[in-house]
């Protein structure tokens, strides 16, 4: 499968993904460790890749969207942004409905 296949695949199917340096437990930057705290103080579970372990989809995650850093936050397939936009969106207490929202969808289409 094509990288970018992947990586869409990935997005499709999960309501919320981090792709980040690191993991949430571990986080290897500290813009991935502050998005990836924002996205669990919201109490909505996510999915992640950590970038570090897979070459590909570090090399060409910033062409899949043109978003030229990590850590990247998807929601309901959408790129949201990095670090600075999902800690913002936590501030204004958008991030957790919106994730939310995502899951519920998510659960719509399967039941």
């Amino acid at each position: 499968m094509d990288v970018l296949d992947r990586i869409r695949k990935q997005v499709e199917e999960n309501p919320v993904v981090i792709y980040m340096k690191g993991t949430p437990q571990m986080p290897m930057c500290g813009f991935s460790m502050r998005a990836a705290q924002a996205l669990m103080d919201t109490g909505v579970d996510f999915a992640y890749v950590n970038v570090l372990t897979d070459p590909e989809i570090f090399e060409n995650l910033p062409r899949f969207a043109n978003w030229p850093t990590f850590p990247q936050i998807y929601i309901d397939g959408e790129l949201v942004g990095g670090c600075d936009i999902t800690l913002e969106l936590a501030q204004r207490g958008e991030l957790k409905r919106m994730m939310e929202e995502a899951v519920a969808k998510k659960q719509g289409e399967q039941g």
